[in-house]
């Protein structure tokens, strides 16, 4: 969570990025986090009702791309986490059928440890977005009131999804637990699956 706030408060961020890490484990949380932040002010811009049609398509197209690598950055964090707690065939780890290697007893977790790292990005990014609420000159103050109450919510919120990430980092280096690198196959990228580009393919 720290990582997370430290980039929202980097100058420019998140088109002027700080020194990444060395390709790994942080440098795919940090992409992660880039990619969740770009989408998350492309669904702003797309929210506009002044502006040109086009305008708006090209926000909806830069969404496409951030959500597709948003989704990447998850699965390599999971991908890398799994190796590290050894639950994952090394060989068959970034395939599309990753074969999980899963000690005796241990229950499935079936939320990944990459997915919940991507909603503490998240949650960092609309407790930023709340916080800013709280501080409006441009409104009354039931409104900055309301808004340091969902604040107060949503820290909680974050609060109880890092100690649940840490259980469940804890429980599957012991053996009790463990997840599985899933795909997530966003069709809707790919002209050779979304049936609506397929057929503009045909028609061409």
């Amino acid at each position: 969570m720290g990582l997370h706030d430290s980039l929202l408060a980097s100058p420019g961020w998140p088109q002027a990025e700080p020194p990444q890490a060395a390709p790994g484990l942080w440098h795919w949380v940090h992409s992660n986090h880039r990619y969740n932040s770009l989408l998350w002010a492309e669904e702003d811009l797309a929210r506009r009702t002044t502006v040109a049609d086009a305008e708006i398509a090209a926000n909806k197209r830069a969404i496409d791309g951030y959500n597709q690598a948003r989704n990447d950055a998850t699965e390599r964090v999971d991908e890398i986490l799994l190796l590290a707690l050894g639950l994952v065939d090394a060989d068959s780890a970034r395939s599309d059928a990753p074969q999980s290697r899963v000690p005796p007893g241990a229950r499935l977790n079936s939320e990944t440890a990459g997915s919940m790292v991507d909603r503490l990005s998240i949650m960092a990014l609309k407790a930023q977005a709340m916080r800013a609420q709280t501080l409006r000159s441009d409104t009354d103050e039931a409104h900055r009131a309301a808004s340091r109450v969902k604040l107060e919510r949503l820290q909680q919120q974050r609060g109880d999804l890092g100690a649940c990430f840490d259980a469940l980092l804890a429980d599957a280096a012991a053996g009790r637990a463990y997840f599985k690198v899933y795909r997530q196959f966003k069709m809707y990228n790919d002209p050779r699956l979304n049936p609506v580009l397929v057929a503009e393919a045909r028609r061409g």
